[in-house]
């Protein structure tokens, strides 16, 4: 037997047999070129042809896709035909290579280019080289390369996997997930995490497996062995046993004493709305409102914002949905608002800080939020993301008041809000605290690099410091209002809308830590539910001083999971 271990971002014990994803398309000869026949006008606009056809054959994925899946096929779409990629390609037909080659040097510069920019942009990195082989794919009128596809269900396994890839898994037939690349908070982790798809990423040596070999996954340990036992065989049964008896959240959550604890849904859209209240979530926690820009090459406009964001909120009245304003740039650049040249976009204009340079789109946006709230009866909050500073959360707060929005917050994604959430609380009315972004800041390391998963651990102490110093300012801000008499002393509401929120084991800890709310993908509820109601508030309170006082996230996660039988128990 043979072990890999990697980070588990999905829990699940899964055997079955291995397909090992085809290499990607082969070069084209290097300096190839033109036909003698084709003239470089003609195949400049071959070129763009082949272009326009990928970026309609992902954007028709995109329409039956939703939430995270939809997001990123439409943002690889506008990849395919970028004016930057597109223009440098035809740059080089001009010099009399072939279109092929052309599309295949210019990637590489782009892509390149990117890395070298670092953070997000290096990410993307994979988005431009995904989008050059489908484009030559094209070009020769052949299939791109896609995923296996097998008569039996079976275990994925690859290098890494492109977004437009990932966002097309069908879960019928991959029934679990490991790549030797990527990250816990890569694109391949966070949609594994919709689907439910038990998954193991950064996992070092796992293409060297045979295809058709049987292994064992186990995406709660992040582990996979080859040639399986009755043991793990056993396992596996009883996790698609427990797994049907966890498929099922009574829409009230709370710990083993009573205390509630409400458990929210993450969603996109308002088919994600849907199926979350059809998962008897307590509300939306977060409303990615990229979902009505993405795929746009302007601005969409007042109407069809209005239309996006009643689909969801008619799926929840009478319920809170916490809508997170327009977070581009970074990993999520719209070609009407984001900078591509910016040195270091993780650091740059993103999120809130757009309203800086391309004032106007935020004000908009708001304004289409109240209109569709006006027509739906759910109870609407609204929050920035990207806030710094408490002047930041004052100005974004008189934008909504503007707008006519009554109930403003801000996301605490970098460390210096989690540090002065007093004052911004001061400003706003609720905090959410974003666990991906905060982690990555807090820990300087890239969410999306494979090699720096270990450090992008949402059980680091430090952030699990940064989450007990939001929900400290929040009590400070209360006593200091009620000391002016102001208001009353109830501290304003800090939720977690993280990735973090889905895991049962971590989620304990920020119940300790006194967060009000835990909002995840609606897959994830109904195991989060069953182990929240294992413990008491007091016991949720000591595991989470052990974790803050822990060494290292190893140290932290280990303590509290082995004070939580019942993870044992459900097979998380």
């Amino acid at each position: 037997m043979q072990s890999y271990v990697g980070v588990g971002v999905t829990p699940g014990r899964v055997v079955g047999p291995v397909r090992i994803m085809p290499p990607a398309l082969s070069a084209p000869p290097a300096g190839e070129k033109l036909d003698s026949s084709t003239s470089a006008e003609a195949a400049a606009a071959k070129l763009k042809e082949a272009g326009a056809s990928v970026k309609a054959t992902l954007l028709e994925r995109a329409g039956r896709a939703t939430g995270d899946s939809k997001a990123v096929l439409d943002a690889t779409a506008l990849m395919a035909t970028d004016p930057m990629l597109i223009k440098a390609a035809i740059k080089l037909i001009n010099t009399g290579l072939s279109a092929e080659r052309a599309i295949w040097d210019a990637g590489d510069t782009v892509a390149a280019m990117l890395i070298s920019l670092g953070g997000y942009m290096a990410e993307r990195s994979h988005d431009v080289l995904d989008v050059r082989s489908r484009i030559v794919a094209a070009l020769r009128g052949v299939p791109a390369p896609e995923i296996p596809d097998s008569p039996v269900p079976f275990i994925l396994v690859a290098h890494d996997l492109a977004p437009a890839d990932t966002a097309t898994l069908d879960p019928a037939k991959v029934i679990a997930l490991v790549t030797a690349g990527g990250g816990p908070q890569s694109h391949t982790a966070i949609i594994a995490r919709s689907l439910g798809l038990p998954a193991v990423v950064a996992a070092r040596g796992v293409t060297e497996l045979t295809d058709g070999e049987f292994v064992f996954v186990d995406g709660a340990a992040g582990s996979i062995s080859t040639h399986p036992g009755q043991n793990d065989v056993a396992a596996a049964q009883k996790w698609t046993e427990q797994a049907t008896l966890l498929s099922v959240f009574d829409g009230s959550g709370q710990l083993a004493d009573g205390t509630a604890l409400a458990l929210l849904a993450n969603v996109g859209g308002a088919k994600d709305a849907q199926a979350a209240a059809a998962a008897n979530a307590q509300g939306v926690g977060l409303l990615r409102t990229e979902f009505c820009f993405l795929g746009h090459d302007t601005e969409p406009g007042h109407d069809e914002q209005v239309a996006a964001y009643k689909g969801v909120f008619d799926a929840f009245p009478g319920a809170k949905v916490v809508v997170r304003t327009l977070d581009a740039g970074a990993d999520k650049p719209l070609p009407f608002l984001t900078d591509s040249t910016e040195p270091n976009p993780a650091l740059g204009v993103r999120g809130y800080r757009t309203d800086s340079t391309t004032p106007g789109v935020l004000a908009r946006q708001l304004a289409a939020i109240a209109d569709a709230a006006k027509q739906s009866a759910a109870v609407v909050w609204v929050m920035a993301p990207m806030i710094s500073t408490p002047a930041e959360a004052a100005d974004f707060a008189a934008m909504c008041a503007t707008a006519g929005l009554q109930t403003p917050g801000v996301m605490v994604e970098v460390p210096s809000a989690a540090l002065t959430a007093r004052h911004l609380l001061d400003r706003v009315e609720f905090a959410s605290l974003g666990t991906n972004d905060l982690t990555q800041y807090a820990m300087a390391a890239d969410r999306q690099l494979g090699p720096l998963a270990a450090l992008n651990d949402p059980w680091q102490p430090a952030v699990l410091a940064l989450v007990q110093a939001t929900v400290n300012g929040a009590i400070a801000q209360a006593k200091h209002s009620a000391a002016l008499a102001t208001e009353d002393s109830a501290p304003k509401p800090v939720g977690v809308c993280g990735e973090a929120a889905a895991d049962p084991a971590l989620a304990v800890v920020l119940a300790g830590l006194g967060v009000s709310s835990l909002s995840m993908t609606a897959r994830a509820i109904p195991a989060v539910s069953a182990v929240l109601r294992t413990v008491t508030l007091a016991q949720a309170r000591q595991l989470a001083e052990q974790a803050v006082a822990a060494a290292s996230a190893a140290e932290a996660r280990e303590l509290v999971r082995a004070a939580l039988p019942a993870l044992a128990e459900l097979g998380l």
